[in-house]
């Protein structure tokens, strides 16, 4: 039977940014996936924030234009709140092409990535596949999403809290739009949560999220209902891709490590409650990890483990966990068309604007932790 130092299970970002820092340590990294491609099941929209891409090294050419427009609407779709920012503050990504790009920057680094291979489960270090040959691992990762088996096997905790989100993306004519992100309340399309659109210029994506249980409708009528008449949208140029599935929204995990593994991204809970997004906390939470678990890999001490700690991490977005609640209690037009409303003013907008082009990030962890090479998370 294979001995690895860590095995990683999943190849998202987080698994692949986590297996890349740990190799360049030194360590033997599998990574394994169920996928036999990278460029299929993809889950995220791909929009990367400004902080993101001042902070870790992305390829432009792997990313759209900026964009610095985002209009709030109401259920009415009338009068939208317009925010204008001075910087890029969005880019969205072509997501098959950057899991591709993480999975060469891992392998040049030593890890070894098996894709085709599907996790079934692990025990006292035996880790079992239904594909490959089982192997022993001294540590695992489980970076294998929002209802992650590793969590459940390592005896951590797990998310509760969910949206239920749907996207359909297509490829759009060029210079048919100005670049903006269109966002949209609306407890009819979206209860709790939010319909939007993002177009880049290249790509227009066009999606659905809210809480799985008021969703009754289903939620591929809801996107198809919403993308016949979405602001903004503009005719597909090229065939429709659809992407969907889970978003955990109950904020980063309390148990996220123990003695045998930890976990990384969507299965730490590592997605912004407010916005959901979770590119960001993912490579952020990612460095902290690798760092955490090379230096215990090293020296056996159990005591490092305590620096990856759920509820430290929880408590710096308690402000975030507060407002989610709130969100999740507009459950009408009427509601949200106040909402919007008290968005106007100037509190609101100054409101709505820290939350949409703040300069703050998602867990904030101490980067210099994150890379051996250059301080930085993940430069």
């Amino acid at each position: 039977m294979r001995t690895v130092d860590v095995l990683v299970v999943g190849a998202g970002l987080a698994g692949l940014h986590t297996a890349c820092l740990l190799a360049r340590r030194g360590l033997n990294v599998l990574v394994v996936d169920r996928r036999r491609s990278l460029s299929t099941g993809i889950r995220t929209t791909g929009i990367f924030v400004r902080r993101t891409l001042d902070d870790f090294d992305l390829p432009d050419h792997l990313l759209g234009p900026g964009i610095r427009d985002v209009l709030l609407y109401p259920p009415s779709r009338r009068a939208p709140i317009r925010l204008t920012s001075d910087r890029d503050e969005y880019r969205v990504a072509d997501m098959a092409a950057v899991y591709e790009h993480a999975r060469r920057a891992a392998e040049s680094a030593g890890a070894r990535v098996l894709l085709g291979v599907r996790y079934v489960e692990a025990s006292r270090g035996s880790v079992r596949f239904a594909d490959a040959e089982p192997v022993t691992a001294r540590f695992i990762v489980g970076a294998d999403g929002a209802r992650s088996q590793v969590a459940r096997d390592l005896g951590l905790d797990v998310n509760r809290r969910f949206l239920l989100g749907a996207e359909i993306v297509h490829p759009v004519a060029s210079g048919t739009a100005t670049p903006a992100f269109h966002c949209v309340l609306d407890p009819r399309v979206a209860p709790g949560y939010l319909g939007w659109v993002i177009d880049d210029g290249r790509h227009a994506h066009v999606g659905v999220a809210g809480y799985p249980d008021a969703m009754r409708t289903g939620i591929r009528h809801l996107l198809d209902a919403f993308a016949a008449d979405a602001p903004g949208r503009v005719a597909p140029a090229g065939p429709i891709e659809r992407r969907g599935g889970p978003i955990p929204v109950g904020g980063v995990l309390r148990r996220l490590v123990c003695p045998a593994g930890l976990l990384v991204g969507d299965a730490a809970g590592a997605v912004s409650p407010l916005t959901a997004g979770g590119l960001d906390p993912c490579l952020r939470m990612s460095g902290l990890a690798a760092a955490v678990a090379a230096e215990y890999l090293r020296t056996g001490d159990r005591r490092i483990l305590s620096r990856y700690d759920g509820d430290a991490l929880r408590a710096r977005f308690r402000g975030r966990l507060l407002l989610r609640r709130a969100f999740a209690g507009i459950r009408s037009p009427v509601a949200a068309e106040a909402a919007v409303t008290a968005l106007r003013g100037r509190a609101g907008r100054a409101l709505a604007a820290r939350i949409l082009f703040g300069d703050g990030s998602f867990p904030d962890v101490d980067s210099r932790l994150a890379d051996p090479a250059t301080g930085h998370p993940g430069r």
